[in-house]
């Protein structure tokens, strides 16, 4: 964190002085440089008094430290939020065990190749969800303009021919090509999960489809600048999963592994989730999918999906299963 971003919580003369005679810009630099002494000797006579000094450094410190909370509340926190809503599936009984299920205060990571299934998944979660709930709405933050309102009706009316129009009002659709647009759908989803009554519709699931043209553009090999907006963005998500009990769905590309994926438990994956290495730390759960082949059946085409879980705080990494995937709805692989 930049000592500039605390001004006016310290004086912006002392921030100042402590880059340009110590070379201190950052929280880090500050906490783990020395003494107050050792830095009030490299400061110009008459910048900061010794104990102001202290004061300020506490101060960084407590602004950088992340607050204790106690475990028989956080306990009794997860109990209330659990109990708020219904248990989510996405319909495949393989798929929900592979992750323990899609709800709860969780963001998932779905990865993988162009047709993998990553956007048939989401969005079959979340009519699931829509269909089981009479009074859950999902937000889908679409990026890239591709979002189908067609392909979707149809799904739903699948799923529910009766109450398909009234599923439908309760799927909110945002548009957001680029990062601040983004920020602003979720500032207002925040505010509206802050003012809401607890009794009512509310949205319980998020769909950010998808989180790699957002991000990717800044990163960069030379610079921070693009990881720390990263995971600032990845931090507020989180916290926005904890704080209003909501399961968060981040859609993410791919990149090359060269020679092989060590993640994957197939020694035949030479793609990996975009967004580097760190990425996949900032969520709860990372899922890659893949094709595998596409044959015809008795009731038109459909093609073989294998879903593996890279990394879980939940569930064991480096497991996989099958599905299907006809006419864009997932069905259970055994079946075939």
């Amino acid at each position: 964190m930049r000592l500039k971003s605390l001004v006016p919580s310290i004086p912006a003369e002392l921030v100042v002085a402590l880059d340009d005679a110590c070379g201190i810009r950052t929280d880090t630099d500050l906490l783990f440089f020395g003494s107050s002494l050792d830095i009030i000797k490299k400061l110009p006579l008459g910048t900061v008094t010794l104990s102001d000094l202290e004061k300020f450094t506490e101060r960084v410190a407590e602004q950088a430290s992340a607050p204790g909370h106690r475990g028989d509340e956080i306990l009794v926190e997860i109990g209330r939020l659990s109990g708020k809503h219904s248990p989510a599936s996405c319909g495949v009984k393989e798929l929900d065990d592979l992750v323990g299920g899609f709800g709860g205060s969780r963001v998932f990571e779905i990865s993988g190749d162009k047709g993998s299934g990553k956007t048939a998944l989401a969005l079959q979660v979340v009519i699931q969800r829509l269909v089981a709930d009479a009074d859950s709405c999902a937000l889908w933050i679409d990026t890239s303009g591709d979002f189908s309102a067609e392909k979707t009706a149809q799904l739903v009316r699948h799923f529910d021919m009766v109450t398909s129009e009234k599923v439908l009002e309760r799927l909110q659709i945002s548009l957001g090509f680029n990062i601040e647009a983004v920020y602003d759908v979720l500032e207002s989803l925040r505010t509206s999960l802050s003012s809401f009554s607890a009794v009512g519709q509310t949205v319980q699931c998020v769909v950010l489809d998808s989180i790699t043209p957002l991000l990717l553009p800044s990163l960069s090999a030379i610079s921070s600048q693009g990881h720390a907006m990263m995971t600032t963005f990845m931090r507020q998500l989180r916290e926005l999963a904890h704080t209003f009990g909501i399961t968060i769905f981040v859609i993410n590309g791919t990149s090359a592994a060269t020679p092989f994926n060590p993640s994957s438990a197939f020694a035949s994956t030479i793609r990996k989730p975009a967004l580097g290495p760190s990425f996949t730390f900032m969520t709860d759960c990372t899922l890659w999918l893949w094709k595998t082949k596409g044959t015809p059946d008795s009731e038109g085409p459909f093609s073989v999906h294998v879903a593996e879980v890279f990394r879980s705080r939940t569930t064991r990494s480096k497991t996989w299963c099958t599905f299907k995937i006809s006419h864009g709805m997932l069905s259970s692989a055994l079946d075939l």
